[in-house]
């Protein structure tokens, strides 16, 4: 059966696809390139390798009272811990007024006093807001790939102060970005080094974990213990063993919550 495309595309100015073939449905700027993804009959599933990847940051904060999520897509990670992290506030930033218009499609809850959903600058919005968060997540794409606004030092830097101390980030980016060595530099140097990753867990997507360190005299946290752990080598683990413990962090995570 071939899939049905219910936005069509343009030109360079296109609105993004939303494309639905029997059980699933999927998010894209440019055509065959997929953005997210959603099974219509479990909306709330995270059908995506990559982002059962970025739910490890459970391991370095199992209970966040503030989540901010840096792009939208099509709310897979938001509705997850919307569901799943009951007692966290969820914030989405996303630039796209025209991707906040499809959360319908993709059966986003309604906004509530535990989401929230923002048409925003990310990087403006997180230059205002100091000491917002626990735990920040940083998956913001357009047509072009990864914007540069999202991988600068300014912005790595005030990642750093939107969180607590002892806040862990979590950002995607893709290994074969042209961004990606330059990216990796400054978000070591923006966290003194404590960024860590586990080895091939989600193929081209690097899932990478940062902490901000704890303030001087107090003790190390359990986020920055591990990611000091974790950056003491290259990436840590095997593929298919960090690709099992996702998968069976989410379904965790999902158990906990039934």
């Amino acid at each position: 059966m071939p899939a049905r495309l219910d936005h069509p595309a343009t030109d360079d100015t296109r609105p993004p696809l939303v494309r639905t073939e029997g059980d699933r449905r999927t998010l894209e700027f440019t055509p065959g390139e997929v953005q997210s993804e959603m099974l219509v009959s479990r909306p709330n599933a995270l059908v995506l390798e990559y982002t059962r990847a970025m739910m490890c940051f459970a391991l370095f904060a199992p209970d966040p009272r503030h989540i901010v999520m840096v792009g939208l897509g099509g709310g897979s990670l938001a509705k997850f811990c919307h569901r799943h992290f009951p007692r966290a506030r969820i914030t989405v930033l996303e630039i796209r007024d025209d991707v906040i218009a499809l959360r319908d499609q993709f059966c986003l809850p309604p906004d509530d006093a535990r989401l929230r959903i923002l048409h925003c600058d990310a990087a403006d919005y997180l230059a205002r807001m100091p000491g917002c968060c626990d735990v920040l997540m940083v998956d913001g794409f357009d047509s072009q790939g990864l914007p540069s606004t999202l991988t600068d030092g300014a912005f790595y830097a005030a990642c750093r102060r939107a969180l607590h101390p002892g806040g862990v980030l979590v950002a995607n980016i893709f290994t074969y970005d042209p961004q990606y060595a330059g990216a990796l530099q400054r978000l070591r140097a923006a966290f003194d080094g404590r960024l860590g990753w586990f080895a091939r867990i989600a193929g081209n997507n690097r899932i990478l974990f940062a902490v901000r360190p704890s303030q001087p005299g107090a003790a190390p946290g359990r986020a920055e213990r591990l990611l000091v752990r974790m950056a003491s080598r290259e990436g840590r683990g095997f593929g298919w063993s960090n690709r099992l413990l996702a998968r069976l962090l989410v379904i965790w995570l999902a158990w906990r919550r039934a």
